[in-house]
Formats: structure tokens, C-alpha cells, sequence
């Protein structure tokens, strides 16, 4: 049984940071792409950064300079550090892994932008 697990998420100021975890079993998870999504309220979900197997990254403008993905495959785990945060980083963070066994989601963790 394949399992993503996101954690990390909360409630944090603006200018704060916070560092999100995805932590996956049931998979070989050097062999898969994994991404960050995220959705916020009444808007559609849209990818915030993507780590490959090789650990090339690619980010949304939006969150470039601000937050790093990385992953530690000995750990099964990506990372999201997400700095210089702003109310409009609020939503729910999802992890997102594919690879050759298809493509799995996370249930998400929520990330809470205020003063």
C-alpha cells in the first residue's frame, strides 16, 4: 500500500517560516518526481516547486526566492522550506509523487498565514 504522509503545517505570521514534510512508503522513492501543490480556498490547486530523481527543482514564480524543496531519499522524504511567508500562502499543502508505479497524493497539511 502506497502512503504519502505531509506534516509541519500550521499557523505562523507573516514574514515566518515553516518547513513541510512528505514522507512515503510503499514505493521505491529514488525512482519518483515529487511535487508540492497547493490549493487555497474557492481557488484551483496549482504546483508550487518539483524535485526529480536527480534533484533538479523547478518553482512557481510566485514562491521562487522564498521557499527550497529537497529531498532525502534515505528518508523516503521531501521537503518544502517555505520562508518570508505571506497571507497569501495560505491553503492546504499537498504532496504529490510520480513515478513507475503510477502517481499518488497526500491528504495534506494546512498552512495558515496571519497576524
Amino acid at each position: 500500500q502506497v502512503q504519502l504522509v505531509e506534516s509541519g503545517g500550521g499557523l505562523v505570521q507573516p514574514g515566518g517560516s515553516l518547513r513541510l514534510s512528505c514522507t512515503a512508503s510503499g514505493i521505491i522513492f529514488n525512482a519518483y518526481t515529487v511535487a508540492w501543490y497547493r490549493q487555497a480556498p474557492e481557488k484551483e490547486r496549482e504546483l508550487v516547486a518539483t524535485i526529480t530523481t536527480r534533484g533538479s527543482t523547478n518553482y512557481a514564480d510566485s514562491v521562487k526566492g522564498r521557499f527550497t524543496i529537497s529531498r532525502d531519499n534515505a528518508k523516503s522524504t521531501v521537503y518544502l522550506q517555505m520562508n518570508s511567508l505571506k497571507p497569501e500562502d495560505t491553503a492546504v499543502y499537498y504532496c504529490y509523487s510520480m513515478g513507475p508505479r503510477g502517481n499518488y497524493w497526500g491528504q495534506g497539511t494546512q498552512v495558515t498565514v496571519s497576524s
